[in-house]
């Protein structure tokens, strides 16, 4: 990982083009190549980012950072007070909470709630940034990514964007279509997914319990 924090400007070039002006903040670049600028204050979110796979180019002061669908990150900088490098190593990967993932077991036993004729192919699919819950196939054939979090917030929508952009890339799975799933799922966390293609659900996680306890007994 590499973080600077300077003196700089930050301009977005996309669907929506965005401008920051100068400032100090800290720009994160991390080892897969995504690009981060954050302020000091919101929380974890940055003002601007930029998710792999994309392209770093230095040319002076100036970072252009651009991706495959046209969007560019400019990054001009003035003053550096800080800069730093450091390989953090692989990483274990997160850790789900009991809810979580007790979720994740009761919805690959019964991915048909999800929708009908979707069978699942595998729990925690493997991709280079890290495994997607649920990999399941439906009715059509089609392949379906379905990520799934307690609370439905935007950085689970990222997430799962991030799944997908690598899925896709292998021609034994591709198209692949994301779900992003959860006991609720927030405001902006749906507005992102359906700007991303991305369909969300909500589920009941006393219901799929109540089924689990069912089929428990039944045997």
């Amino acid at each position: 990982m590499r973080i600077r924090v300077a003196e700089c400007t930050v301009t977005y070039e996309g669907r929506l083009n965005a401008y920051l002006p100068e400032a100090t903040r800290l720009v994160m670049v991390k080892a897969d190549g995504c690009v981060a600028v954050h302020a000091d204050g919101g929380a974890y979110k940055p003002l601007n980012w930029m998710n792999a796979p994309n392209q770093l180019t230095e040319d002076g002061d100036r970072w252009i950072v651009a991706n495959s669908k046209g969007e560019r990150l400019i990054i001009e900088f003035g003053e550096i007070h800080f800069e730093t490098a450091i390989e953090l190593g692989d990483d274990p990967g997160l850790r789900k909470d009991a809810v979580e993932a007790e979720l994740q077991r009761l919805l690959a036993e019964r991915v048909e709630v999800l929708g009908d004729g979707l069978e699942l192919i595998r729990r925690e699919y493997p991709t280079p940034v890290g495994p997607v819950d649920l990999l399941c196939r439906d009715a059509t054939g089609g392949t379906v990514a379905v990520e799934i979090k307690r609370r439905g917030e935007i950085d689970g929508v990222e997430q799962l964007t991030r799944y997908l952009e690598f899925l896709n890339r292998d021609s034994r799975l591709a198209p692949v279509r994301g779900m992003f799933v959860a006991q609720e799922v927030k405001p902006q966390a749906r507005t992102l997914a359906g700007d991303r293609g991305i369909e969300w659900r909500e589920v009941d996680y006393d219901e799929l319990k109540g089924l689990d306890s069912a089929i428990l007994k039944l045997f």
